[in-house]
């Protein structure tokens, strides 16, 4: 009896374990979580109220515009979307100059030789390493010689919840890290994105929510989005017709929303390219508009 008892046990931990909450991992840096799983990057909002202009703030992003999939294969023979690279400690460093050196992070970045950027003019590239479990991401990254430039760069510690200082820009307009809110073809091959995804907007409003830092903007509507504004995919909209892909991103968004987080195109949502990604299907997401979204009251989130 004592041997089935311990069974029972293991089992009914196993059990409890699979369904704790946990926090993305990449391939190729499994032993590095992307934050702690209380990160609130992966906070469901599926229960949040709704905040009382949220049809205006959608109005002025576009009630009738679709998603778009800033992300996928190729895209003018390169890839699609915001790529990441991964590094060790035998990485080399370099000491990288800043156009905005008062908001940005000045510790040597480990850029290896074939540092994948982001194609565009935003140039941006991510960093893993893996052994340290530290991301580095870099705005407007570009080499002369063996000298390297950039608009702007962070550091983010993954086994921390820690934000940037008030008021400080990351690689991103809202002073947030761009990886984590990626969509990533790994994860959908799993049949789950369990995080929120990062989109943008045209115009947003000078000022910034949690967990955003930063603002890029001189309007000041109270009806424009602040930059960290979250907003949710309708619980009633119907994506039976939709394909696997596209299906489990929607889900995504049901659950964990998605974040303004910089200014850009309209309702485009961010995603790393993949070989593996299905284009046409993709694209399919385009039947979604602005008024299937509605904006989540994240203030309780706010530790």
């Amino acid at each position: 009896m004592k041997g089935a008892r311990a069974v029972l046990i293991a089992v009914l931990a196993l059990a409890s374990s699979a369904g704790a909450a946990t926090s993305p991992r990449l391939p190729g840096a499994l032993r590095c979580s992307l934050f702690p799983a209380s990160n609130v990057w992966s906070k469901r909002v599926d229960k949040l109220p709704v905040v009382s202009n949220s049809q205006a703030i959608l109005n002025s992003i576009g009630l009738d515009v679709g998603l778009h999939p800033d992300f996928g294969t190729v895209w003018n023979g390169r890839p699609n979307g915001i790529p990441y690279t991964i590094a060790n400690k035998k990485t080399k460093r370099y000491r990288v100059r800043f156009e905005y050196a008062s908001e940005s992070d000045k510790k040597p970045y480990p850029i290896p030789a074939k540092v994948k950027i982001e194609a565009g003019s935003d140039r941006h590239a991510l960093i893993v390493d893996r052994n340290s479990c530290r991301l580095y991401e870099l705005y407007a990254l570009r080499q002369k010689a063996s000298d390297w430039s950039a608009g702007s760069g962070a550091i983010w510690n993954l086994r921390s919840n820690k934000l940037r200082p008030a008021g400080w820009t990351s690689a991103d307009a809202a002073g947030l890290p761009i990886l984590p809110g990626l969509a990533r073809y790994d994860e959908v091959a799993r049949g789950r994105i369990s995080h929120a995804l990062r989109f943008t907007v045209e115009n947003t409003r000078r000022a910034y929510i949690y967990p955003a830092r930063h603002f890029a903007s001189d309007k000041t509507d109270t009806n424009l989005p602040p930059m960290g504004l979250r907003v949710r995919l309708r619980a009633d909209f119907d994506t039976s017709g939709f394909p696997r892909q596209v299906r489990i991103i929607l889900t995504a968004l049901k659950r964990y929303g998605m974040i303004v987080a910089d200014n850009g195109s309209n309702w485009y949502i961010s995603g790393a390219p993949d070989r593996r990604w299905n284009d046409d299907a993709l694209h399919t997401i385009g039947a979604v508009r602005g008024a299937d979204f509605e904006v989540v009251d994240t203030s309780q989130l706010r530790p």
